[in-house]
């Protein structure tokens, strides 16, 4: 079913020749896309809410090839779905790109993800991504293309200077996962001749071999932060302690323990902090106590 979903995907989107930027959305192109947002919808909360497995997926092929189609408008980067309210879209500071994300739950200890990149031009370019998280021998140390994509849904994004000083992106991202157990992720996203590249050895956690990516795993009942943080200048995170779990047939799992942890970004390597907010410093007070965690 991964495989079939995900070249149906393939088959439907196409790469269009680089060419000049979007302009302003006319009322007939807007109208021409708020058409297909109609149908997009209704789809799109199938994919999330229909209780059987088939609707799921039925809902899912067919969102498919209206997204793009939808996408095929001219100017069609210039339109943000307001109504599309189940499918991650993200972008970078000035816009260049976006990436939409989504998740299709199987069962409840299966996800499979789907996305795909659009560039801001004109007519279209776009590129899908295509979910092999489950195939993937080692990721947190594997270097990946669109057609190996760690699928997840994404919620965040930050620009940095790379070492050899081109832009790289963190992704932050949302894997359903298993039955008890979630993952957060960070990734990386550049840009090699214009080809999407995921992952590279950017992540110093120990003195041992650098990270391409980073793995959260914790209890299904958890609620954990995982984000960059513009206060801080930094990618903060719970830290996870082992704890007996409280869903049935669960044991042993990883829940926050009221502390964070983090990365800070020096010369192109984001380097691990083991305690961003020292006991007695009073600061773990402040720490995004208005803020929901994600």
């Amino acid at each position: 079913m991964r495989f079939i979903l995900a070249g149906a995907f393939i088959l439907y989107i196409s790469m269009m020749a680089l060419g000049q930027r979007s302009s302003p959305l006319s009322s007939d192109e807007r109208l021409a896309i708020q058409v297909y947002e109609d149908t997009l919808s209704v789809l799109a909360r199938g994919v999330l809410t229909a209780e059987l497995t088939e609707d799921r997926v039925y809902a899912c092929h067919q969102m498919i090839p209206i997204l793009v189609k939808a996408l095929k408008t001219t100017n069609s980067f210039k339109y943000s779905f307001p109504r599309l309210e189940n499918v991650s879209m993200i972008y970078p500071l000035d816009s260049t790109f976006r990436i939409f994300s989504w998740q299709l739950k199987v069962n409840d200890a299966e996800y499979r993800y789907f996305g795909a990149i659009q560039w801001d031009f004109k007519e279209l370019k776009l590129i899908p991504l295509a979910d092999r998280s489950s195939n993937l021998p080692n990721p947190k140390y594997q270097e990946t293309n669109a057609d190996q994509w760690y699928g997840v849904v994404y919620y965040g994004l930050k620009s940095f200077k790379m070492t050899n000083q081109s832009e790289g992106y963190l992704l932050f991202g949302y894997d359903g996962f298993g039955v008890t157990e979630r993952r957060k992720v960070i990734d990386l996203l550049y840009f090699k001749n214009g080809v999407p590249k995921f992952g590279a050895p950017i992540f110093k956690v120990d003195k041992g071999q650098l990270q391409t990516r980073l793995i959260y795993e914790f209890s299904a009942d958890a609620a954990v932060r995982v984000n960059y943080d513009e206060a801080e200048g930094m990618i903060v995170c719970d830290h996870l302690t082992a704890n007996q779990g409280l869903l049935p047939g669960q044991g042993k799992t990883m829940v926050p323990d009221g502390s964070y942890e983090g990365f800070k970004l020096e010369k192109g390597i984001w380097k691990y902090v083991n305690e961003v907010f020292p006991s007695g410093s009073g600061s773990n007070q402040r720490a995004f106590s208005t803020k929901p965690k994600q």
